[in-house]
C-alpha cells in the first residue's frame, strides 16, 4: 500500500493505492508508521517526501473502513484513533525535514497527513485541500491541533467548520500550502536538497523548539483528541452520516 525509495539522502514515501485514490486504510497506516520509524533512525536520510501515486495525494478514509467503523466497539475505535494519532504525531516529530508533495486532492485525513509535514508543495492545477468530517457527522479531532499549529486558530476554524474544499492558491493564501508547483515531486526534491545544506542537529533542535513552545504540549493535545475521536464515532450523526455518504458512492 506504500512504496519507499531513497535517492541522494532523500526518502520518498509514496501512497500506492491509486485505484482507491490513496485512501487511508489501517494496513496503510501501519505501514507508514513502520516506514517512519526506519527512516527516523537512518542517519543517511536527510529528509522525507510524502506523495501519492496517480492523480490523488490522499482522499481520506477508505470507504470499506468507513463501513467497518459502523460496527466498531469503543475499544476498537480507540485503538484505531490511537493508531492514526501515532502516524500523524510520528511524522510531526521527525527530526529531519518532511515535505508533502501534494499531487492531487488531499481531503480529510489526507489533508491531515499533509498538514503534519513541515512543508507543503501543492500542484498548481490538481491539488485541493479540505476537511469533510463535519459534513458526515464526524469530528476532525486528531488533525485539528496540527492544523491550528500550522495556520492558526481562526483559519483552522474556518476550514474545519465549513468543510469547504480549497484550491492550491487559496491554500497558499491561508498558509496551508507553502509553495505552488507545476512539478511537485521534483520541486520537493529541490527543496530537500536545499534544506540538507543546513545543520541537521540545528534543524532538529529548532524544529523541536517550534513544536513545543505553545501553551499546550502536542502530546496532551493528541491524547485529548484521541478521546474526542472515539466519542464522535459513537454518535448517531456519525453513523447516519457515513451511511448517507456511502450510499452516494
Amino acid at each position: 500500500m506504500i512504496k519507499v525509495s531513497k535517492e541522494n539522502g532523500i526518502a520518498i514515501l509514496t501512497l500506492n493505492r491509486p485505484e482507491k485514490r490513496n485512501a487511508l486504510h489501517p494496513t496503510m497506516v501501519s505501514q507508514i508508521k513502520s516506514a517512519i520509524k526506519e527512516i527516523s533512525v537512518d542517519k543517511e536520510t536527510n529528509s522525507l517526501i510524502i506523495t501519492g501515486k496517480g492523480s490523488s495525494f490522499c482522499a481520506g478514509a477508505d470507504l470499506k473502513n468507513l463501513r467497518d467503523l459502523l460496527n466498531h466497539s469503543t475499544i476498537e475505535n480507540e485503538k484505531d484513533s490511537e493508531s492514526l494519532a501515532e502516524m500523524f504525531f510520528g511524522i510531526y516529530k521527525m527530526s529531519i525535514p518532511t515535505i508533502a508533495a501534494v499531487n492531487g486532492p488531499a481531503i480529510a485525513g489526507g489533508c491531515g497527513l499533509a498538514s503534519v509535514c513541515d512543508f507543503i508543495i501543492a500542484d498548481s492545477k490538481s491539488a485541493k485541500f479540505g476537511f469533510s468530517e463535519v459534513s458526515i457527522g464526524f469530528s476532525p479531532a486528531i488533525v485539528a491541533i496540527f492544523l491550528i499549529k500550522k495556520i492558526g486558530f481562526n483559519k483552522a476554524k474556518r476550514i474545519l467548520l465549513t468543510s469547504e474544499i480549497i484550491a492550491s492558491e487559496d491554500a497558499k493564501d491561508l498558509g496551508l500550502a507553502d509553495y505552488i508547483s507545476n512539478n511537485v515531486l521534483e520541486d520537493a526534491k529541490a527543496l530537500a536538497k536545499k534544506l540538507s545544506k543546513n545543520s541537521r542537529t540545528s534543524f532538529s533542535y529548532t524544529k523541536q523548539m517550534l513544536n513545543d513552545i505553545s501553551n499546550l504540549s502536542i502530546e496532551e493535545a493528541v491524547n485529548f483528541c484521541v478521546q474526542l475521536n472515539v466519542i464522535s464515532r459513537s454518535t448517531e450523526d456519525f453513523k447516519n452520516g457515513i451511511k448517507k455518504f456511502l450510499n452516494k458512492q
